[in-house]
């Protein structure tokens, strides 16, 4: 098995509209119908992940588990970006304004549905950080109003916050999330415990930076709107990790990097806002088309852009597609109960990440008994070139694992014995 039936066992069942808008797409059709034979392993075979792997060109020797900070991109994402590339410079004035409408249009859809919204609730970002400093930004609130920020919030959510804090004179509340909860609704107490009338705006994380725990934003949402208060997201670590209907988790604005899971070019992200609160959203920046474009495309309104990198998280989505957002979220979540199996009952070892599936996905995190986290971090590349994250606040201190796609048992089985010689 080779490059090829991966790419004839993913394109089976996807559409023509679904596929990538560029040259490549004929391309690789062209390559799926000269095979002449199926790929017949199981679609968790370890076969094919190896496949699925072969697709990410790392360092020599990398065994990489730090996702959750930067992900890589696949070959096809970075030969189609590289194509948009080479045509801008072919022709810049003609393709920087006007030329790729009808393909950036296109990309709008397909974030859109990959997180079951309506293209007219997307607005395409440079990342979660822009994300939730429009957020902050935009809301009209002063002294007597409180915004709820939880300890587990990343600071690139938190400083616009505090930055128009200290301009505006609102109060931010900072409740004390568990850092293993049994239930959603041991979170969704903390939040509900947290609100006060003066409450006007909860801004949340989808999962944390630090354990890679999951919030219960549906519920949260709920029962925020009962009382008029708006709601949040960064979704920096959860986008592109299991399947997402934006409409179903019911919050205000949504905001995500397409750079870590996704696997989308460097500085690419999304922005959802529902169509009933877009009027409370403000751009960070305006130009020409600001008075003229009520949409949500008034956020994104950048006048020159690198429409290359937007264009390549259009293919990033692509690529999403070939594997499957099910066949995805059951292979993260896989990966996670086999390194969570080799480590739990090994007393050495303590997990700092909520094992149930509505509680984590991807990120794990584990401490190392009687060792710094920054310390182990520091072994394991030095000597077993494992790239991960030492986590050593909220009473943590362990190392943070992102498992992804291109994970296999085999790199799990070799983190472990790591580990365990740490």
């Amino acid at each position: 098995m080779d490059r090829r039936d991966l790419l004839k066992y993913s394109f089976s069942g996807l559409t023509a509209t679904a596929l990538m808008g560029s040259g490549l797409r004929e391309a690789y059709l062209e390559k799926i119908e000269k095979v002449g034979f199926k790929l017949t392993s199981k679609a968790n075979d370890e076969d094919y992940w190896k496949l699925v792997k072969s697709e990410f060109t790392m360092h020599e020797g990398l065994y990489y588990f730090n996702n959750a900070s930067l992900g890589p991109c696949p070959k096809l994402v970075v030969d189609a970006t590289n194509e948009f590339r080479a045509l801008l410079d072919g022709f810049p004035s003609r393709y920087m304004w006007g030329g790729w409408q009808d393909e950036k249009e296109a990309v709008r859809q397909k974030v859109a549905d990959m997180f079951s919204a309506d293209k007219e609730e997307i607005a395409l970002i440079h990342n979660t950080t822009e994300g939730m400093n429009i957020m902050a930004h935009s809301m009209e609130l002063g002294p007597g109003d409180e915004v709820i920020l939880a300890d587990h919030e990343h600071p690139s959510g938190t400083v616009p916050w505090v930055h128009w804090q200290e301009i505006r004179g609102f109060k931010i509340v900072r409740p004390k999330l568990p850092i293993l909860p049994q239930s959603k609704e041991e979170i969704v107490e903390v939040y509900r415990k947290a609100i006060t009338p003066k409450t006007k705006v909860i801004s949340m994380v989808h999962g944390t930076n630090t354990n890679g725990m999951i919030l219960p934003v549906k519920e949260v949402s709920q029962m925020a709107h009962e009382r008029g208060i708006l709601v949040g997201v960064d979704a920096a670590q959860t986008a592109g990790t299991f399947e997402i209907d934006l409409h179903d988790l019911e919050c205000d604005f949504y905001a995500g990097s397409a750079h870590k899971f996704m696997f989308a070019p460097k500085g690419t992200g999304i922005l959802y806002a529902k169509k009933d609160s877009q009027k409370y959203l403000k751009p960070l920046i305006v130009s020409r088309a600001h008075f003229r474009d009520p949409s949500i495309r008034r956020l994104e309104n950048y006048n020159t852009r690198n429409y290359p990198e937007m264009l390549g998280m259009g293919t990033a989505v692509d690529y999403y597609n070939l594997i499957g957002g099910e066949k995805r979220e059951a292979r993260l979540r896989e990966l996670k109960a086999y390194f969570r199996g080799q480590i739990e009952s090994d007393d050495r070892f303590k997990l700092k990440t909520p094992g149930a599936n509505d509680l984590s996905c991807a990120i794990q995190n584990v401490e190392v008994v009687g060792k710094k986290a920054t310390d182990v971090k520091k072994v394991l590349f030095d000597q077993f070139m494992i790239d991960c994250r030492p986590i050593s606040g909220f009473d943590i201190n362990g190392i943070r694992i992102s498992l992804s796609v291109f994970t296999t048992k085999a790199d799990v089985d070799y983190l472990v014995e790591s580990l365990k010689s740490v």
